[in-house]
């Protein structure tokens, strides 16, 4: 693997990584890796339970400080405080909602601590487009898992971040509801925003991807670009380089 990875876009990146590393002990979670995403590409990041996909994206979340290595989002180095995390939209499969509270509070609360004017009309489109209008007044707790995550969904989009990490967005999803979401991804990666998404759902991932990165033992065993990529045979070119290294 070559020692830098870019998208190969004119545009400055929005997520630029060095070396990163992140240690918790004696045990490397992510170990030296180094990539680069421009507004509007979409990294698929696949890798078995442990790779470290998931301290990556904390990572870049900035909810976890590199051990070494750098990484930046929008120019700002990270961890970066919320100038950084205004930047980001987290989605995971912990949807980390307020119980008590409705969609529409859970989601105003967010506008409110990022400082959005009129708020009312940007927390009303992020819970439409995720098709959560006629439950918005429902508490959270009484809302099923699936109706939770679309909550999640419209609560990272609603600063209209301009880099999204989906830690296993469709987690809980239905069919109208995944649809909602990959109809919102791509609405994302048209206006420019950067997206990585974690899935186990090859064919999911390669669907929105323009990259796609195989990850074991905290480290990029394959980075390729769409163009470079067979959807059909790429299975079997996951399985080979997770045994290759295993």
């Amino acid at each position: 693997m070559p020692s830098a990875i870019s998208t190969g876009a004119s545009a400055p990146p929005i997520v630029e990584v060095a070396e990163l590393a992140r240690e918790f002990g004696s045990r490397r979670a992510v170990a030296g890796v180094t990539f680069s995403l421009a507004p509007g590409k979409c990294l698929a990041l696949f890798g078995p339970n442990g790779a470290g996909k998931t301290t990556l994206l904390r990572v870049l979340a900035g909810l976890l400080k590199p051990t070494s290595g750098s990484a930046r989002v929008a120019g700002i180095p990270l961890p970066g405080g919320p100038l950084a995390r205004s930047r980001i939209g987290l989605i995971s499969h912990h949807t980390m909602l307020y119980e008590a509270l409705s969609p529409r509070e859970n989601v105003s609360f967010t506008a409110q601590l990022y400082g959005i004017r009129d708020s009312r009309a940007r927390v009303e489109d992020s819970l439409r487009r995720m098709s959560m209008l006629e439950r918005a007044d429902t508490p959270i707790r009484s809302l099923s898992r699936g109706m939770q995550q679309r909550v999640s969904i419209a609560r990272a989009m609603v600063h209209s971040p301009q880099l999204v990490l989906a830690d296993e967005p469709y987690s809980g999803l239905d069919e109208s509801g995944a649809r909602a979401l990959t109809a919102l991804l791509g609405e994302l990666r048209s206006a420019g925003t950067a997206i990585i998404v974690v899935t186990h759902n090859l064919a999911e991932g390669l669907s929105l991807a323009t990259h796609a990165a195989v990850m074991q033992r905290g480290k990029f065993l394959r980075y390729d670009s769409a163009d470079r990529i067979d959807a059909g045979s790429y299975a079997a070119t996951y399985r080979e380089a997770l045994a290759a290294n295993g």
